[in-house]
């Protein structure tokens, strides 16, 4: 969206929970959590939306523990 709040843009098109959205340093990747696939996991997508990728695949819950890109945006901590 807009600085002024105006211009919003829905990324994510499906009716699971997305949330905790992260930018990478350099403003092209967005990593956020979603129940998606059943399970809280980690994506990735383009700042587009585009190409929504799985990080975690696990069965383990990662709601909650999003944190941030590493400075060079190779990693992502949670």
């Amino acid at each position: 969206m807009n600085s002024d709040g105006s211009g919003l843009t829905n990324l994510t098109y499906n009716p699971a929970y997305d949330g905790y959205p992260v930018w990478s340093p350099d403003g092209n990747k967005i990593a956020f959590t979603s129940n998606r696939d059943g399970n809280y996991e980690i994506y990735v997508m383009n700042s587009d939306g585009s190409e929504q990728t799985n990080l975690t695949k696990s069965k383990g819950h990662h709601r909650w523990s999003l944190n941030n890109y590493s400075l060079d945006g190779k990693m992502i901590s949670f």
